[in-house]
C-alpha cells in the first residue's frame, strides 16, 4: 500500500520531548510513532502500530513453529484466582486494584499464570491432552513507582506470555528447550543481539530460569560474562566459596578500644595503628579483613516490617537487588517485597545494636547476633564468611571492636545469602575465568514454574495408570512493546531512526522534492509501481513543504530505502539512498523500481 504524508495522521517534532531520557523515547515521539497519554502510558500512532504489528507477527510465527496455539484473555480479571495463589497480596503496591459498582474486587493483570492454569483445568483432564503450549499477546499493567525511558519501563505494556503444560519433568524440559530455541529465533529475525543469561525465578517461583538481555548502557539489568562462556544476571551469580579453615590453633578474640571508628575506613586506619600485623601474619589490615554488619528493613507484602542483619566483608558493598532476589528463602512469606537500609526509627527499637559498632558474638549481656539461642534478629552472612575465617568487627559497644573473631567458633549464623556487589575480575562460578560486567535490557524471560500454580489451583490430569497427577508448567514471556523500543535504541543515528527491514513501517520512502508537475507525476507513478511490485510505500506528496523538511522527515522516520524524485529528473534519473549506510546512487527512472525491489529482497 501507499501511505501519503499529505493524508497520514502524523506530526513530526524538531525538538526532543522534555521528559525523554533515552534515544528510543526521544525518536519514537519525535517521529510520530507514539504519544504520551500519562506517565508510563502511551498512545500508538499509525506508523508505530505498523512496527508493533510486524514484531507481533514474527512472534506469532515462531510460536506457531513450535506448536503453540494463541488464545486471548481479558486484561480485567477477578480477585479470586490471585487470592488462591496469594499473589493478590504478594504483588504489593505494583498491582492495579479496582472495584466494580457492587464492590467486587478486580485487578488489571500484570501477568496471567492463574488464568492459563484455570483454563486448562476447565478443559483438559487426561495425560492424552498433553503436552500443550498456549500463548497470548496482551496488554499488561504494573503500577511502576517511577516509569521511565518511554516504552522500556511503562505502566501499560504489551507482552507475549506463553505457558506449557506437561505430565512430568521430562516433558517440561522439552517444552522449555523448544521455547528457548524459539526465542533465539525471534530475536535473530528482529535483528536484536540478545544474550541468554542465568537468572533467578523471583516472585514467579519455580526452578530453572533464564533472561534474554539486549546489551546496552541504558539497561537496568546488570549481567556478567566470562571469556569461557559463563553468562548470568548479577542476581543469579554465585560466589566461589573459599574452603573452611582449621581454627584449632587460632588465638582468642580480643576486644580493643577503637573510639571514633564508625566506618570501615576509620576502623582500618585504627587497626593498623593499634594492632599492626607483620607480613608473615598477612600484612597491613585492609577493608577485606573487616566484617561489616548491614542492617536492612524488609517490608513484606502483608505490610509487616522485618529487620535483617547481613554480615559481609568490609570491602564489599551490599547490592539490594541481589538481596531482594535471594532473601525469599529466609522469609515467612514469598512475594514482592520492599527493601531498604534500616532507618533511625528502626534502630531505636533495637537498642542492643550500637550503630557503627555492630558485630556478631561476644555479647555478654544479651544474645544478639550469631550466638546460640539468639532469636532477636535474622542474621545472614556472605558466602565468603566460612568456618575458621577471622574478622575485625563491632563489639556491640560504643567505641569498641573485636579483633580475631572466628566464624564457627565465636559466632554462627542463620543462613548464607548472595548479597554483595559482583565485581569485574571476580571468578566465574564455573571456573571459566574472570567476570566482566555489562548492562542490558530484559527482552524475554523463561521459567520452569514446576507445580507451584498447578498445586495452588488444583490442576491435575489422569496419567497412564489412571492416577491423578499434578501438571508441571513452564512460563515464557517476551516484551513486545519493549522490543520496539530496543530496536529503536539499536537502530538510530544523529538524524533519526534506521529501522531493520523486518519491522520498518514501509519498504521505501518516496520523496517528491522541487516544483513542477512532472516531479510529482513521476513520484506518483513510481509509488504505484512499487506498490504493484508488492512493496509498502510512504510517499511524501506534500506540495508546499521544502526539500530540507522532507529529507529531514525521511531520515527521522527511518525507512530503509529513500527514493528522491527531484532535479535529476531532467537527466532521467532519481536518487536512491540507503538509510543505514548513507550510500546514494542515481538510477534511471525506468530502472528505479527494479533497483528498489532488489534492494528490499536482498538481491
Amino acid at each position: 500500500m501507499v501511505l501519503r504524508l499529505s493524508q497520514l495522521f502524523l506530526r513530526t517534532l524538531r525538538e526532543d520531548p522534555v521528559d525523554a531520557e533515552v534515544a528510543s523515547h526521544k525518536l519514537l515521539v519525535r517521529a510520530g510513532y507514539i504519544r504520551r497519554a500519562a506517565p508510563g502510558i502511551y498512545t500508538w500512532l499509525p506508523l508505530g502500530l505498523s512496527v508493533l504489528r510486524k514484531v507481533e507477527e514474527i512472534v506469532r510465527q515462531e510460536m506457531a513453529a513450535i506448536g503453540a496455539q494463541e488464545v486471548h484473555f481479558p486484561a480485567l480479571l477477578p480477585r479470586e484466582p490471585y487470592e488462591a495463589t496469594n499473589r493478590w497480596t504478594e504483588y504489593g503496591e505494583g498491582l492495579f486494584r479496582l472495584q466494580d459498582r457492587k464492590g467486587a474486587d478486580y485487578l488489571l493483570a500484570p501477568t496471567h499464570e492463574e488464568m492459563f492454569t484455570l483454563l486448562v483445568k476447565d478443559l483438559y483432564s487426561s495425560y492424552k491432552d498433553l503436552p500443550l503450549s498456549i500463548y497470548q499477546i496482551q496488554n499488561k499493567y504494573r503500577d511502576e513507582a517511577r516509569p521511565r525511558a518511554g516504552l522500556l519501563r511503562g505502566r501499560e505494556f504489551i507482552m507475549k506470555d506463553s505457558y506449557s503444560f506437561d505430565v512430568d519433568d521430562a516433558g517440561l524440559d522439552a517444552s522449555y528447550a523448544a521455547h528457548r530455541a524459539a526465542y533465539l529465533k525471534i530475536f535473530e529475525r528482529l535483528g536484536l543481539e540478545v544474550i541468554p543469561v542465568a537468572a533467578t525465578a523471583g516472585a514467579m517461583g519455580g526452578s530453572k530460569s533464564e533472561e534474554f538481555l539486549f546489551p546496552t548502557e541504558i539497561g537496568e539489568d546488570t549481567f556478567v560474562r566470562s571469556a569461557g562462556g559463563y553468562y548470568a544476571n548479577v542476581e543469579a551469580v554465585t560466589t566461589v566459596v573459599p574452603a573452611d579453615i582449621d581454627f584449632s590453633n587460632a588465638p582468642a578474640a580480643e576486644v580493643l578500644d577503637t573510639p571514633d571508628t564508625p566506618t570501615i575506613e576509620t576502623l582500618v586506619n585504627a587497626a593498623n595503628q593499634l594492632s599492626p600485623r607483620s607480613e608473615a601474619d598477612g600484612g597491613a589490615w585492609t577493608a577485606a579483613d573487616t566484617l561489616k554488619n548491614v542492617v536492612l528493613a524488609v517490608t513484606l507484602p502483608t505490610g509487616e516490617r522485618q529487620i535483617v542483619v547481613i554480615g559481609v566483608p568490609g570491602d564489599r558493598a551490599v547490592d539490594l537487588k541481589r538481596v531482594e532476589a535471594n532473601i525469599g528463602a529466609f522469609l515467612p512469606i514469598a512475594g514482592e517485597i520492599q527493601l531498604e537500609a534500616a532507618n533511625e526509627e528502626d534502630l531505636k527499637k533495637l537498642p542492643w545494636l550500637v550503630k557503627g559498632y555492630i558485630g556478631p558474638g561476644l555479647s555478654l549481656e544479651e544474645p544478639v547476633l550469631g550466638l546460640e539461642g539468639s532469636s532477636k534478629l535474622l542474621f545472614l552472612v556472605d558466602p565468603r564468611v566460612v568456618s575458621g575465617t577471622a574478622w575485625v568487627t563491632g563489639a556491640n559497644q560504643d567505641g569498641k571492636h573485636v579483633f580475631g573473631l572466628v566464624a564457627g567458633r565465636d559466632f554462627t549464623w542463620d543462613g548464607v545469602i548472595e548479597s554483595t556487589e559482583v565485581r569485574a575480575g571476580d571468578e566465574a562460578p564455573d571456573g571459566s575465568g574472570p567476570l566482566q560486567t555489562a548492562r542490558g535490557i530484559e527482552m524475554g524471560h523463561i521459567f520452569q514454574l514446576g507445580r507451584k500454580y498447578a498445586e495452588a489451583l488444583d490442576l491435575k490430569v489422569l496419567d497412564q495408570n489412571g492416577k491423578q497427577v499434578v501438571v508441571t508448567m513452564g512460563s515464557y514471556g517476551v516484551g513486545v512493546t519493549r522490543a520496539v523500543a530496543a530496536l529503536a535504541e539499536a537502530n538510530h543515528d544523529d538524524r533519526g531512526l534506521v529501522w531493520p527491514r523486518t519491522v520498518a513501517p514501509a519498504d521505501v520512502h518516496v520523496v517528491a522534492v522541487g516544483r513542477g508537475d512532472e516531479i510529482f507525476e513521476t513520484a506518483e507513478k513510481l509509488s504505484a509501481e512499487l506498490q504493484d511490485a508488492g512493496l509498502d510505500v510512504i510517499y511524501d506528496d506534500r506540495p508546499k513543504v521544502s526539500p530540507g523538511v522532507k529529507f529531514g522527515d525521511a531520515e527521522l522516520l527511518g525507512v530503509p530505502t529513500i527514493l528522491a524524485v527531484g532535479r535529476g529528473l531532467v537527466d532521467g534519473v532519481v536518487e536512491i539512498k540507503d538509510r543505514r549506510s548513507g550510500d546514494a546512487e542515481n538510477v534511471s527512472v525506468d530502472k528505479a523500481v527494479d533497483y528498489v525491489v532488489n534492494a528490499v529482497r536482498g538481491r
